[in-house]
């Protein structure tokens, strides 16, 4: 589930969604940080700033999904994509994982938007990315015929370490990641009814 064997190109073909999703964090990364472009400019519209969206700028309920403050921010989400999300890609397919994902980031930032202050800013995927988690984690108590018992106690085990450090960094929205990962465990629950 977890371990990657296939070529570069045999990722790609096999996990269409997966790789566009990391191709978009990666061009708005470059858009980001590469002087030729108007970056503060591409960052000031389409961050997630609460204030902005009480003014009714909705968009940044979703752009920020595909923005990351720093290359760190970048390598980490898209590695945690890179090893996460393939397998979930070929459960659900290529709509229910896009789902999954969208929904997972927007809730997160929805929820960001409720719960924090109207000052706060916030990039980064990892909403929708706990959002595969907390479907993982369905899997893992409920389904566990579905993937095997090593996999479902990896899951639960790189689950509760992704929380910990969740608590443990005061840069993180935890607000984004709590509401990804529930959203994530209710979806599954829906599904699987």
């Amino acid at each position: 589930m977890f371990v990657r064997r296939e070529s570069f190109g045999q990722y790609i073909r096999s996990y269409p969604v997966v790789t566009t999703i990391i191709v978009l964090n990666l061009v708005f990364f470059l858009l980001l940080t590469i002087p030729v472009f108007p970056n503060q400019f591409i960052f000031q519209s389409l961050a997630g700033v609460n204030l902005y969206i009480a003014e009714g700028e909705w968009w940044r309920i979703i752009t920020p999904i595909f923005m990351h403050s720093s290359f760190s921010h970048l390598f980490f989400n898209c590695f945690s994509l890179v090893i996460l999300a393939p397998s979930l890609e070929v459960l659900l397919r290529k709509n229910r994982f896009l789902f999954l994902y969208l929904a997972s980031g927007i809730f997160a930032n929805i929820a960001t938007y409720i719960f924090e202050p109207l000052t706060y800013v916030h990039v980064g995927s990892s909403g929708a990315i706990f959002g595969l988690l907390g479907f993982l984690f369905f899997l893992a108590i409920y389904k566990k015929h579905l993937i095997s018992s090593s996999h479902a106690q990896m899951i639960i085990v790189v689950g509760m370490i992704a929380l910990i450090f969740s608590f443990t960094d005061i840069r993180v929205n935890i607000t984004a990641h709590l509401a990804g990962m529930l959203f994530g465990f209710i979806y599954a629950r829906i599904i699987f009814k």
